[in-house]
């Protein structure tokens, strides 16, 4: 079964979310503390897999191209959007704001990344879930402590989580008919070190270093595959 992986990760994600609302009432100096360790190692994660890319030309346009596709769709816009609108069907207007960012940041933490691609390729190419059941564990755990801190947003990113690597896993079924494997092999290196910038931007955001707009960067782990190919192509 190709989605087994991906319903395993999605249900961890709703089982530590539930478990952080029992840790919801600890100081707010301990909830601050935590979030600066979690920012600290979601840097360190994203910079592991940044270094990966063999390719640093990839990366760049790939980030330009999608800061632009982006900024013109304002996608963080519409997620911040969708997450008030989902705020507003379960809390009062003044915690929607609590909803959205909770909504976003576990998203994002949980879909960016190489584990995501990686996982969902495996489930669908091979049958084999351990990579998408181990980043299950990992997304359970970091929901907890997520929760503690942004609320009860965080069990609502099992959404996208679930679409994304889903449809990965499906289309992986088919994929290598039409991608070489040394083509895909190599995408997935450049794909994984896009994904690791937009981490290293997330840490950077818990951590309120500097606000950026990590959603409207988004785009960069669509437009790397044509950027990819074409270098794959002439380089």
């Amino acid at each position: 079964m190709a989605l087994y992986g991906t319903i395993i990760n999605g249900i961890l994600i709703v089982v530590g979310t539930l478990l952080g609302l029992f840790f919801t009432k600890i100081p707010e100096k301990y909830k601050e503390t935590v979030m600066h360790g979690i920012g600290l190692a979601v840097i360190l994660i994203g910079m592991q897999m940044a270094f990966s890319t063999e390719a640093i030309i990839v990366v760049l346009l790939s980030l330009l191209t999608g800061a632009i596709i982006g900024e013109f769709l304002h996608l963080e816009e519409g997620l911040n959007r969708l997450g008030n609108w989902i705020g507003s069907k379960f809390v009062s207007e003044n915690k929607n704001f609590s909803i959205a960012e909770g909504f976003v940041t576990a998203s994002l933490i949980f879909v960016i990344g190489a584990m995501s691609v990686i996982g969902a390729l495996d489930s669908g190419l091979r049958g084999d879930h351990e990579v998408l059941i181990t980043k299950g564990v990992i997304d359970g755990f970091v929901a907890l402590v997520l929760t503690t801190t942004l609320g009860f947003g965080v069990v609502f990113s099992v959404i996208p989580v679930v679409v994304y690597q889903g449809g990965i896993a499906l289309l992986a079924t088919q994929i290598d008919r039409w991608i070489p494997e040394e083509v895909l092999n190599g995408l997935i290196i450049e794909l994984t070190a896009v994904g690791g910038l937009l981490i290293v931007a997330i840490g950077l955001n818990l951590l309120k270093i500097i606000q950026i707009r990590v959603g409207n960067l988004l785009p960069a782990v669509i437009t790397v595959v044509p950027i990819y190919y074409v270098y794959h192509l002439f380089v």
